[in-house]
């Protein structure tokens, strides 16, 4: 297996102080740290006179710190804090496979420390050879999901304020049912019904089953056990357990008003837990604050602009 400078030549980066730079906004140059998000990015700042910046499509790659091995592809010239090394493909590679090594590179960690910087190590490490990269990487889209974080609609969303809601009881606003469907344990992993269980991650969704769907989609999902009080939109027909509620609407849900509702209704999670689940009497009898119209009736209007106005809307 080669090492990382049998791909890379790796260089060291800048060493600047950001406190001795004079930032600006987004137009500026970026300026790479070791930190684990965003891309590394620090801030942005002023080009520094004399001094070019490094080019666009380097690797940064963090060599100490809490962050250690932390490496991005960096779209922009950029500049470098301490302990960050420029790493340049010796080959020419496609966005996917740059992404990849990125990750291989960030995989090492475990092998440093505080105490264990990597900034003369670097270039051992072990990584595969670019012809040893699977296939699916050289035909992968990174690029896929350029625009996803675009809002719905153009027009701005005015700050939330509760101070005009209302309280309404679920019972006047869903009937709501116990969740049926196939035993967990009787899954075999086969069959495309999404089953539903009191989870708190992947929409609910714990596998699937080959049995008919026993409750529609356009629905919410609300656990009455396990992770009490996490509620879910559920846009396809699905099976599920009896620790998930499920709410059918007596008014015209959209995804985005449940998107809006959910978000409410996990406020309540608190409430409740292992000893005090949320029952359906005791649910049927709880209340949810909502946003009203100048009737008084809950403003779905609003709620569904609500959410359109959001980033990442447009995927919705």
């Amino acid at each position: 297996m080669p090492k990382l400078s049998d791909i890379f030549d790796v260089r060291n980066g800048n060493a600047f102080a950001l406190n001795s730079l004079k930032r600006t906004g987004p137009d500026g140059i970026p300026f790479v740290s070791r930190k684990m998000g965003d891309n590394g990015i620090a801030a942005y700042v002023e080009p520094i006179p004399g001094i070019d910046p490094n080019p666009a499509g380097d690797l940064s790659c963090a060599l100490s710190g809490n962050g250690v091995l932390s490496t991005f592809i960096q779209d922009r010239p950029f500049y470098t804090g301490y302990h960050i090394a420029c790493l340049r493909p010796k080959r020419q590679m496609k966005k996917s496979q740059l992404l990849y090594y990125c990750a291989a590179i960030a995989e090492n960690r475990y092998r440093y420390s505080w105490g264990r910087q990597a900034n003369r190590s670097i270039g051992d490490i072990q990584l595969p050879a670019l012809s040893d990269l699977p296939q699916w990487i050289a035909s992968a889209d990174p690029d896929q999901f350029l625009g996803a974080n675009a809002p719905a609609i153009s027009t701005p969303h005015q700050p939330l304020s509760v101070s005009g809601w209302r309280s309404f009881r679920y019972d006047t606003l869903f009937d709501i049912e116990r969740g049926r469907g196939p035993r967990a344990k009787d899954l075999t992993g086969a069959g495309d019904t999404p089953f539903v269980t009191s989870s708190d991650r992947n929409n609910g969704w714990s596998g699937v089953t080959e049995m008919a769907p026993c409750h529609p989609g356009n629905v919410i999902g609300v656990n009455r056990n396990g992770s009490v009080g996490e509620a879910f939109y559920q846009p396809r027909p699905f099976c599920s357990t009896e620790d998930v509620h499920v709410f059918h609407p007596k008014f015209v849900l959209t995804p985005k008003i449940g998107l809006f509702l959910c978000t409410l209704i996990r406020l309540e999670k608190p409430k409740f837990g292992y000893g005090r689940k949320w029952g359906l009497d005791r649910m049927n009898a709880s209340t949810i604050r909502l946003p009203v119209d100048k009737a008084g009736k809950p403003d779905w209007n609003y709620m569904e602009d609500y959410i359109a106005s959001l980033p990442f809307s447009s995927q919705v």
